[in-house]
C-alpha cells in the first residue's frame, strides 16, 4: 500500500513540475515576442524620426552632402526592413533629390 502511495505521490509531483516547467517555458517565450517587438518598433520609430530630421534640415538648406544622403540611405533600408511603411519614401525621395553642394552664386 505504501507504494502505491508514494508511487502517486511521485507521479503528481513530476506532472506538476512539467505543468510548471511548460507554464514557465512559454510565459518566457510571449515575453520575448513581447520585448522584441518593442524592441523593433523604438527602433524604427527612431530611424523614421531621423529621417524627418534630415528631411527637414537638408530640403531648408537646399542641399544634402553625399555622406548624408548614405545615412539616409541606410536608415530608410532599415526602416523598411523593420516593416516600415511608404509614409518616410517621399522624404527620403527629397532627400535623394537635392544637390550634395550649396549651390554658390555667381557675382
Amino acid at each position: 500500500m505504501n507504494e502505491v502511495v508514494i508511487s502517486s505521490l511521485i507521479s503528481c509531483a513530476v506532472s506538476s513540475l512539467a505543468g510548471a516547467a511548460v507554464t514557465y517555458f512559454f510565459t518566457r517565450l510571449k515575453n520575448g515576442v513581447k520585448r522584441e517587438k518593442a524592441i523593433d518598433e523604438g527602433v524604427r520609430s527612431l530611424l523614421r524620426n531621423q529621417l524627418i530630421e534630415y528631411h527637414d534640415k537638408y530640403t531648408g538648406r537646399g542641399y544634402c552632402p553625399i555622406y548624408v544622403k548614405e545615412s539616409a540611405r541606410r536608415s530608410y533600408e532599415a526602416y523598411h526592413q523593420l516593416g516600415g511603411n511608404g509614409v518616410v519614401t517621399k522624404l527620403f525621395e527629397d532627400i535623394m533629390e537635392l544637390p550634395e553642394e550649396e549651390k554658390k552664386e555667381v557675382g
